[in-house]
């Protein structure tokens, strides 16, 4: 699945229901559906406005949980019929009976709060819904319509409930998170392969006489190392073109965005790092990539916190 929800640590059916309907333990539970995957960036971290931070959560775990009807074993056979279900329940969740899933209630909250229009989230689930129909991608064009599904709308709603709307903002955001996407997609080619997914474009793999058989026998060859430098750059590209944005938001969703940014980036540097051995070697961030995102994030945009973003930093990495 589009690969901005995150890698698994556990399925969301694993993560307990809250013992209630109550607002702030519905929130608390999309908090701990987005703790249970690892990004190449945090979700609502610290640098977050925080009354910002729940509502973030909140459209996160909305999309987590299709994700998982889309990709985990368990809804193999019934993935279309539960994807249906959680949209029925999204258009509830916008025009008829009140939420019954602790997701929809804090989403039902966040969408009044903020006004969020219904359009990303349907986006969002034609996305997944695309994974159980369309297995490859012929050429770079269509894998960014891909994105302008799954990944895009994720940056649209993050941008209005920091309150932003114009469009040249969006813009700048669709590339970031395509970028971000894109990236992930990358890192992920043997996993999805054995999903029965390729998402590199097949003008690409052949341009650079990469076959599936390369992929899935995870092999190192020069030609690999060609194609991961290509599509690095090419990824490296959206990210330049969304720079903009972290530099015209204020200090609710700076810092934000300059670690998702720099999230990007640095999955990048260590994707091209590999090269020719991304088969055999899945590149991920450790810990000092992640002080590392976060020491960048605030020489970027960390003034617009003023002196808290010091104390604030000290935490996250601690953490």
């Amino acid at each position: 699945m589009i690969h901005h929800i995150g890698d698994r640590r556990a399925p969301a059916q694993a993560v307990p229901l809250p013992p209630s309907l109550e607002l702030e333990a519905c929130y608390r539970y999309c908090e701990a559906l987005c703790h249970a995957r690892h990004h190449n960036f945090p979700v609502a971290s610290i640098f977050a406005r925080s009354l910002l931070r729940k509502h973030i959560w909140a459209m996160f775990a909305f999309a987590r949980v299709a994700d998982d009807y889309a990709d985990e074993p368990a809804y193999e056979g019934r993935r279309a019929r539960e994807l249906d279900r959680w949209e029925s329940e999204l258009h509830e969740t916008y025009f008829g009976r009140p939420p019954a899933h602790p997701v929809f209630v804090a989403l039902a909250d966040t969408v009044k709060k903020f006004g969020l229009p219904i359009t990303e989230f349907a986006q969002l689930m034609s996305g997944f819904r695309t994974d159980l129909e369309v297995r490859r991608y012929a050429s770079w064009s269509e894998l960014l319509s891909y994105t302008r599904q799954a990944a895009e709308p994720v940056g649209h709603l993050l941008l209005y409930i920091g309150g932003y709307r114009a469009p040249e903002l969006h813009a700048y955001a669709d590339d970031l998170s395509s970028g971000l996407a894109i990236a992930r997609l990358i890192q992920d080619m043997p996993a999805d392969l054995a999903r029965g997914r390729v998402y590199v474009p097949a003008e690409d793999l052949r341009h650079f006489g990469v076959t599936d058989a390369d992929i899935a026998a995870r092999r190192a060859t020069p030609q690999v190392g060609h194609l991961v430098r290509y599509l690095v750059a090419r990824t490296r590209a959206l990210l330049e073109r969304a720079r903009p944005l972290v530099e015209i938001v204020s200090a609710d969703l700076s810092v934000e965005l300059a670690l998702m940014w720099h999230g990007g980036a640095r999955i990048l540097d260590k994707i091209e790092a590999v090269g020719p051995g991304l088969f055999a070697q899945r590149p991920r961030l450790n810990a000092a990539d992640k002080a590392l995102v976060v020491s960048r994030a605030l020489a970027w945009r960390g003034r617009s916190l003023g002196p808290r973003a010091f104390g604030l930093a000290r935490r996250t990495i601690a953490g």
